[in-house]
């Protein structure tokens, strides 16, 4: 099926090498359409960009470019989105850079839906993961749309959340959409694309560049009401999201963990700049106006052991003081209890409790 010719203009305009998101605003605040600036003399269009970029533009559609992109949107799941279409994300028009054109597979419906951003660590705990899908979970339930960018992690465990409930889950990528990243996430990449959406600012065929993920950051936070951060080092990429979200007038949300973690320290700094500290999904839900869902959680008696273990990481030698037991009581229970779920391993030989 031939691309539809404003598409076509588009996406030649948003592929052009060295004019970007900003020069094509200017172009098109001075011609008023993606057609009219194909048209334009190399002249005219140097008044506002820079005389090579001015070239390539009058240089015309590239058919090599458009061909992949028309096979593409055969897919009756895939879409190109512009600014111009009345499907395009309202919370981002309010943002400092919006993308011009999304690429999109999956449901259009969600993109103008009501929604809360979860980030973290790739090389998340295992409460972290936890607390993650937890917490999307509920926000699913409540009706809000769980937007994250579907790296390892917490990203990964806000999206199985997400789909769980009925306000599903959208992926910002880093990549084309004809590319899955990281390849591990493949099968929450198909449930995404069955159930939710996945959406990229970037061309077809874009491989994953390190450039690419903090740039996509600002979607993430601007097509969102907030932004929760589950774990997260000083160091990481959610920080980057946590401050656009400030930036876009967002709410930001961190959930604390033990001083001791590196992966705490992270949500602990935003929590000093003023990041609201929540422990339960009911707080990020009724700051954003929202009633918790009424789902009963079913709670299991706890083991003895935890009188000692505490909720800090833990050796083994440590506990058999606090305990009284010894080691190869206290290394059965420890499997027993890591076997249901309740208990995680750190590197070191260090043991935490998981709530």
């Amino acid at each position: 099926m031939p691309l539809d010719a404003s598409i076509a203009s588009w996406v030649t305009l948003s592929q052009i090498s060295g004019l970007g998101n900003e020069g094509l605003r200017r172009l098109l605040q001075a011609f008023g359409s993606p057609d009219s600036v194909l048209a334009a003399s190399a002249s005219s269009l140097s008044q506002h960009v820079k005389p090579t970029v001015a070239r390539s533009i009058t240089e015309g559609i590239d058919e090599s470019v458009l061909e992949p992109v028309s096979v593409w949107l055969n897919d009756p799941s895939n879409h190109i989105i512009t600014i111009a279409d009345t499907e395009y994300p309202q919370h981002l028009l309010h943002t400092a850079d919006p993308p011009l054109v999304l690429y999109v597979k999956g449901r259009l419906d969600l993109l103008n839906v009501r929604s809360l951003a979860v980030v973290g660590s790739r090389n998340a705990t295992t409460q972290g993961i936890r607390n993650a899908e937890e917490f999307s979970k509920s926000a699913s339930e409540a009706g809000l749309c769980i937007v994250s960018g579907m790296a390892h992690g917490i990203d990964a465990s806000a999206h199985e959340g997400g789909l769980q409930g009925a306000g599903s889950s959208i992926a910002v990528v880093g990549t084309g959409l004809d590319k899955v990243y990281p390849a591990a996430n493949r099968q929450l990449a198909h449930r995404l694309a069955q159930c939710g959406t996945i959406i990229s600012e970037f061309p077809l065929g874009t491989p994953p560049l390190a450039a690419n993920f903090p740039r996509r950051n600002r979607i993430i936070s601007g097509l969102s009401l907030g932004c929760l951060v589950v774990e997260a080092s000083i160091q990481s990429g959610s920080l980057i999201t946590a401050r656009m979200a400030l930036e876009q007038g967002r709410e930001v949300f961190a959930i604390p963990g033990s001083i001791h973690s590196p992966q705490s320290k992270g949500c602990h700094a935003l929590i000093k700049q003023g990041a609201k500290l929540v422990e339960n999904a009911r707080d990020v839900l009724e700051d954003l106006g929202y009633p918790f869902p009424a789902t009963t959680l079913g709670t299991s008696p706890e083991h003895p052991i935890f009188v000692h273990l505490g909720f800090d990481p833990l050796d083994v030698e440590s506990l058999a003081q606090r305990s009284g037991l010894t080691i190869a009581e206290l290394s059965a229970i420890l499997l027993q209890l890591e076997l249901d779920g309740l208990v995680s391993t750190l590197p070191g030989g260090l043991y935490q409790r998981i709530t």
